[in-house]
């Protein structure tokens, strides 16, 4: 059973646990959602000038739609403002800034009739974000820009939660990601080649849940969540944001979701900054997840250690990633 909880008025810590378990948490628009989401449209209508961005597909050249969303998002992602106002929706949805960290939020763009479904605007297979060196306590905050349909929105698979599937999150290192794929997404037009991890498996789609939330409406889920981009078949062109939280004490206790089947190696845990001041989770909490990720069920396996990359990952962050 997943439980959906809408405006929940629960302390960030039982919210937390409950995300663990499977849970997925829905909000209504607030003062600092509806903030992040005027400066995300002031942005993309004025680089899509004159043409209104949801539709904007039908009338340019895929090129030179990947051309303006190659400098949309990474300015996006850059701005100060974005942290700024992303800092405000963490705040007023219950998390102590001191003790919550947060990733650069995400610009996402999903065309419709399979207009652009690669690189810069990918169509995301179903996935969870663990299998992507993620750590079994992120949680994902997902909110739309405009308004969406039950045809352009997000997916969630719940029956695979508590379920294992084979994957191919063994061959994904974050690091060698960060160093040879992230970068190169606008390069990736007709067909994505990068190295990604997929299931192994069929996958039963159904049952699955879409939530048709308005402008601005949060979704938070678990990484360990398996979901995946609804085909668009809309007509208009999806423009979402997302970003993820850890919390400093889930990081250092080791606590979140049970990890079943993810064995990424590196960890994300070295992009994310405090609420309340930007700093960067302490070396000695984020070393031990360098490792990568042990399922639970699979004690024996012992992975390969990693050494950390070198280089400014804060400047690899900027590029838009998966």
């Amino acid at each position: 059973m997943t439980n959906i909880f809408v405006d929940a008025t629960m302390p960030d810590d039982q919210r937390r646990q409950s995300l663990y378990d499977g849970a997925l948490f829905l909000y209504s628009p607030t003062p600092s959602v509806q903030a992040l989401v005027a400066f995300a449209r002031q942005l993309i209508e004025e680089a899509f000038h004159p043409y209104d961005p949801r539709t904007a597909q039908f009338e340019l050249p895929v090129e030179r739609y990947v051309d303006i969303l190659a400098k949309l998002k990474p300015f996006f992602i850059h701005h100060p403002r974005s942290k700024e106002l992303v800092g405000g929706i963490l705040r007023e949805l219950g998390c102590d800034p001191e003790l919550t960290y947060f990733d650069v939020p995400r610009l996402r763009s999903a065309t419709s009739n399979d207009y652009l479904t690669t690189g810069i605007a990918f169509a995301f297979h179903p996935h969870r974000d663990t299998w992507y060196s993620a750590p079994p306590c992120q949680q994902n905050w997902w909110l739309p820009v405009y308004d969406i349909t039950p045809d352009n929105g997000l997916a969630f698979h719940p029956r695979y939660f508590d379920e294992a599937i084979k994957n191919g999150s063994r061959n994904y290192d974050y690091y060698e990601w960060n160093r040879t794929s992230r970068a190169s997404a606008a390069q990736h037009i007709k067909t994505d080649t990068r190295v990604q991890p997929k299931p192994e498996q069929e996958i039963a789609l159904d049952p699955q849940l879409r939530f048709v939330a308005p402008s601005g409406g949060v979704t938070i889920f678990s990484a360990a969540h398996l979901h995946s981009s609804v085909p668009n078949t809309s007509g208009l062109t999806r423009f979402s944001i997302d970003f993820r939280t850890v919390h400093v004490a889930d990081v250092g206790g080791r606590r979140g979701a049970v990890n079943l089947d993810s064995e990424s190696t590196g960890t994300n845990l070295r992009d994310f900054l405090r609420v309340s001041d930007l700093a960067r989770l302490p070396e000695e909490m984020v070393a031990p997840y360098d490792q990568g990720s042990v399922p639970q069920d699979h004690l024996i396996y012992q992975p390969t250690i990693v050494p950390r990359a070198t280089g400014d990952l804060a400047a690899d962050v900027a590029q838009e990633s998966v």
